[in-house]
């Protein structure tokens, strides 16, 4: 467990600095929060860039006050804060201490270190419910095959107990969580602002459904407000935080795709759900396909379930049509049975002639094509049993 005076550091050091600075992360790592911030505040950050940055910041307030007060309004909703080493933090977050993205050159791609601390609303351990999660993302402006994919693929995996992790935005998110929750299932949110303002507001009534029986998270403090760089700052938690990510749907520039650039960084598993080529919708998804290797094409639960599961436990049954009779047929019966006149009957002896095999074969043969029921014996020979039509 975190001491009270780490805790209030962590959270002090959130809003200080942004979520994700690398820098500050591994000043944490070798000095402990408390000696960071006590770093910071008397403006030795090792970094021109960093101290800068704190110093801008600091006009807004008073790092400490806004913590204390930022802890304060966490037990006022009910919710709860935190931090490694505590027994509910996700592990794999871990991961993004190693987290590289090739040609970074934007910030959002360069500061992806581990979450300081997080906000977690609802009643489940964090820890517990990502250790056997998925991540089911996609565009917002979802077209109707988008999110009848999503819709499904989220109840599908919560029947099978796993947690559905997305973003709550409108469109695929949403979806996701909906097949989740109609299900019974476990859900989680994770947002680019406050647990105490999920965006969008057009969503509140599935948040409040998400907290009730899953989970809200964020790396923000409550009352932040969702600006565009967090949403992609956030999307890194998305990535690291499941055993796998599903993309349902993406434009050329989406930022659902960019969920899915650091996932297959991280080496978790990365699905791709194709859609029509004429849907400007599918111009994302398809493109990752061609681009990367590690990418999977998914079309189903079954597929999802194969490349996130336990190695030789949840594997996809083959792609196959409906069983037919003549599937178990070997070869001298399909010849014999392909030699039959499409009308009329003909004798054995004919027809083992037509169809090249000795009269003894055909008659064992024919035998069994009588059994499945695919010819009819006859007193002038056999022939072609003809399906019955059904009667209104």
């Amino acid at each position: 467990m975190n001491s009270t005076e780490d805790l209030h550091a962590r959270v002090a050091l959130t809003w200080l600095t942004e979520p994700g600075t690398r820098l500050v992360h591994r000043l944490v790592g070798r000095l402990g929060p408390v000696a960071t911030l006590d770093l910071l505040l008397d403006g030795g950050a090792p970094d021109e860039t960093l101290r800068t940055a704190v110093a801008a910041r600091l006009h807004a307030g008073d790092p400490r006050a806004v913590a204390a007060e930022a802890v304060a309004l966490t037990d006022r909703l009910g919710a709860r804060i935190i931090a490694p080493p505590d027994d509910e933090w996700p592990a794999p977050l871990g991961d993004l201490e190693g987290l590289v993205l090739p040609g970074a050159s934007r910030k959002v791609d360069r500061e992806t270190a581990p979450p300081l601390c997080i906000w977690v609303r609802g009643g489940w351990p964090l820890g517990e419910v990502l250790d056997r999660s998925v991540a089911v993302i996609g565009a917002r402006a979802a077209t109707g095959y988008g999110v009848h994919v999503a819709t499904e693929l989220g109840y599908g995996l919560a029947d099978r107990e796993w947690t559905v992790v997305s973003g709550g935005a409108f469109g695929i998110d949403a979806a996701a969580h909906r097949g989740a929750l109609n299900a019974g299932g476990v859900t989680v949110a994770v947002l680019a602002c406050g647990v105490d303002r999920p965006y969008p507001m057009g969503n509140s009534a599935l948040f409040d459904r998400i907290a009730e029986t899953g989970l809200l998270i964020s790396e923000w403090l409550p009352g932040a407000e969702p600006l565009r760089p967090r949403f992609l700052i956030r999307n890194r938690v998305i990535a690291a935080g499941t055993r796998g990510s599903v993309l349902v749907e993406a434009a050329a520039r989406s930022g659902a795709a960019q969920t899915m650039h650091r996932a297959i960084a991280l080496r978790r598993p990365a699905m791709v759900v194709p859609g029509p080529v004429t849907s400007a919708l599918s111009v994302g998804a398809h493109e990752l396909l061609r681009e990367y290797d590690r990418t999977r094409l998914v079309t189903g639960l079954a597929h999802v379930l194969e490349e996130v599961g336990r190695i030789g436990a949840d594997l996809a049954p083959p792609a196959r049509g409906a069983d037919r009779p003549t599937d178990v047929l070997d070869d001298e019966a399909a010849m014999l049975r392909e030699s039959m006149p499409r009308r009329g009957a003909i004798g054995a002896d004919a027809l083992a002639a037509r169809a090249g095999v000795p009269v003894r074969t055909a008659l064992r043969k024919l035998a069994l094509l009588e059994e499945l029921g695919l010819v009819t014996r006859r007193d002038d020979g056999y022939a072609l049993t003809r399906p019955q039509s059904s009667k209104g």
